[in-house]
């Protein structure tokens, strides 16, 4: 559903530090794509589409700390992102890093609020 926090991410100075802290302090379950250079956590079970099947449970990501990842993002789930930006950019935010392509999966943004706060866009690949 379009506007839900659906994924979260925590940048790290040293990725491999964190987790292993993470799965230590909360027995997160993490797999590493280094050709992506990220980490998938798992903060619950998960179906076959990597989604929690708990409800309110969201999963997330690590990845080095990097402009403009200097802190944790919540990402949140749009139909479509160019006109999630374009509403967002008329309110005054700013578009940080336009809409890429994710995989097979989807594709994703990042943008700055009003606050100054960095956000993540989701839009799931109809087709994947």
């Amino acid at each position: 559903m379009s506007g839900e926090v659906v994924h979260f991410e925590i940048p790290a100075d040293d990725v491999e530090r964190a987790n292993s802290f993470y799965r230590d302090a909360f027995g997160w379950a993490i797999t590493t794509i280094p050709e992506m250079g990220y980490s998938l956590v798992s903060t619950a079970p998960s179906g076959e589409d990597g989604r929690p099947i708990e409800p309110g449970a969201i999963n997330g990501g690590m990845l080095a700390r990097q402009a403009p990842f200097a802190g944790p993002v919540v990402v949140v789930d749009v139909d479509d992102i160019e006109e999630a930006l374009q509403r967002i950019e008329e309110l005054g935010g700013k578009t940080v890093i336009p809409k890429q392509p994710v995989g097979e999966t989807g594709y994703s943004a990042y943008f700055t609020d009003t606050e100054a706060n960095l956000i993540g866009l989701w839009e799931s690949n109809a087709e994947a």
